[in-house]
Parts: structure tokens; C-alpha cells; sequence
């Protein structure tokens, strides 16, 4: 199927009500206004973040605006596996179906860190810590209601060369922070699509999709450092940016709406002037199914070490 688009904004939200929702990064920028989106529709939300302070904040200011607004939060860290399995078990101890998991939580432009668990902690945050909890709460997720996972790539996967090898996640010979970030971003794609053929492989009624908000206004962007990356940030955010009310529709769209694809890229064009959502075909190195094999082996290797170290 050849690159298509929709026309779609908030007003062709449908109604949430029934529907639990986890959205992880909710404390700030696209995580908020999502939690916002879905709760003005009616949908129990979990706010499961870093912050629990900023995270409450965030769930006063939606109730403020509807006070009949079902929010929660959750304390998580993506990058202690540990954190992530206490998330997930306090979420199983409620015995409540999940409608759709949204791994929105993400870093870039970090320095160089080993985790706990002996990850890179981009590359744990954006992608282990998402993978781990996905697992966690499929059971949950397969007794949803035509349950989605929406995970959060970016188009520097198809326009950025890097080496990508996923035979060491603590990446000790071969790191830069923009360079981790990408990796991440290739890795959350192959994740996306891997997930996708493995749970129809099983006959589970749960999808998974893929969606970016293209180069939006967010405070992980701030995390930018060095004179020649703020300055080619500021170009960008002059030129093609979009501000987080705009970017944060992709995701809505493929976590809620019935014309949402599996098996697509989906989000904004780089002209900002298009207000089109493109669902394109996945290209280069997202068709890689071997690297999505390596990666997700390599991946569960990890997350049974760091199980069994408990």
C-alpha cells in the first residue's frame, strides 16, 4: 500500500469512556496533553511517570478543567528494570483490563551512563524500559477492549545513517548522545513492527502501532548542549517545529481512531504547513527483520539477567 494520508484533528476523537489508558512521560510536554485529550474524553487515564510530584500536578490541572476526570499516577523509571516490573505489578494487583499502553517517555542528548542493569540509558529509557513493560502488561492488554500499544518513533530513523548493532546495549565502544538517540529511535520502530508480527503470529486481538509527532516543541529538547546543536535547534524549531497541541495528534489518532493502520509510519510531514496526518510506508532500515530479531533477542537477554538478579 502506497503512502496515504487523513485529515484529523481533536474533533474526530471518539468518545473514551470505558477505556483505560496508560500513558508513560505524562508529567510534561506531548504526555500531558494527551492524558488532557483522553480524559476530556471520558477515558481512566495512568499517568505513569518519572516525577510523582509533577506528575500530580499534571493530574490537579486536568481535573481542574473536568472534575469528573478519572487520573491516576504511577511512579516509574524506564531505566531501572526494577521500577518498571513494581509499575507493572501494581497495575496486575488492580485486575483491571487495559484499553491501550502509550510508551510516549522519552530521552535524547544525554551523557554517556550505564543503568543497573547494564544498559545504555538512552537506549534504556527509550527502548528496554518500553519493551520490559510491554511484556509485563499484555495480560492486562489482551483483555482490553481491541487493545493498542503506541509506541513513539521519529523520522530520524529513515534520514539519519548510523551503525546499528545491538550485540552490546551498554554501547561502551561506540557512543555519542546524538548517536544513541537515533539508535533508539531505529530500535523503537523495529520494536513496533516486531510486536506487530508477533502478536498476530499468536492470534492476540492487541495491535501495535507506530506514530511520531514529527520535530515538536518539548522539553526533551532542551537537553540539546554544544553551540553548533542549539544553533541548528533553533533553526529547526524556527522552520519546521510544530508546537505540542499539533504534534501530539498523530498519537492520538493511532491510539484511538478506528482508520489507524498497523505496519505504517505514521505522523507528520517536515512542512509544517501540511495538516495532513501521512501514514507512509516503513522504508530502509525498518524493513530489517533480522535486526528486529538480534535486537529483541538481545533484549531479552538483558531483562532475564537483570529477573533473575533479583
Amino acid at each position: 500500500m502506497r503512502d496515504s494520508y487523513f485529515h484529523w484533528n481533536l474533533h474526530a476523537m471518539p468518545d473514551q469512556s470505558g477505556r483505560r489508558i496508560i500513558v508513560t512521560g505524562a508529567s510534561s510536554g506531548l504526555g500531558a496533553i494527551m492524558a488532557r485529550e483522553l480524559a476530556k474524553r471520558g477515558a481512566e487515564v495512568v499517568l505513569a511517570v518519572r516525577d510523582v510530584v509533577k506528575g500530580q500536578r499534571v493530574a490537579e490541572k486536568i481535573r481542574a478543567s473536568r472534575p469528573d476526570a478519572r487520573v491516576q499516577v504511577g511512579a516509574i523509571e524506564l531505566t531501572n528494570l526494577k521500577s518498571v516490573r513494581a509499575f507493572a505489578s501494581r497495575m496486575t494487583a488492580l485486575d483491571k483490563p487495559i484499553d491501550a499502553l502509550i510508551l510516549n517517555a522519552g530521552v535524547g542528548n544525554q551523557p554517556y551512563v550505564v543503568t543497573a542493569d547494564g544498559i545504555e540509558s538512552t537506549f534504556a529509557a527509550n527502548v528496554v524500559g518500553h519493551f520490559e513493560l510491554t511484556g509485563k502488561l499484555l495480560p492486562l492488554l489482551e483483555r482490553g477492549d481491541a487493545a493498542r500499544v503506541v509506541s513513539v518513533g521519529s523520522n530520524l530513523y529513515r534520514r539519519v545513517k548510523v551503525d546499528v548493532d545491538f550485540s552490546d546495549l551498554s554501547f561502551e565502544h561506540d557512543h555519542s548522545p546524538h548517536g544513541a538517540y537515533v539508535v533508539s529511535k531505529v530500535a523503537t520502530v523495529l520494536f513496533a513492527l516486531e510486536l506487530e508480527n508477533r502478536l498476530r503470529e499468536s492470534g492476540s486481538s492487541v495491535r501495535s502501532f507506530i506514530a511520531h509527532p514529527g520535530l515538536s516543541k518539548t522539553p526533551m529538547h532542551n537537553a540539546v548542549n554544544g553551540i553548533v546543536a542549539k544553533s541548528v535547534m533553533a533553526v529547526a524549531h524556527a522552520t519546521v517545529s510544530r508546537n505540542p497541541e499539533e504534534g501530539v495528534l498523530p498519537l492520538l489518532f493511532v491510539a484511538t481512531s478506528a482508520h489507524a493502520e498497523t505496519g505504517r509510519f505514521i505522523g507528520w510531514h517536515l512542512r509544517r504547513s501540511d495538516k495532513r496526518i501521512w501514514s507512509d510506508e516503513i522504508r530502509g532500515v525498518g524493513l530489517n527483520h533480522d535486526l528486529a530479531q538480534q535486537m529483541w533477542e538481545a533484549i531479552e537477554s538483558v531483562t532475564a539477567a537483570s529477573e533473575q538478579d533479583r
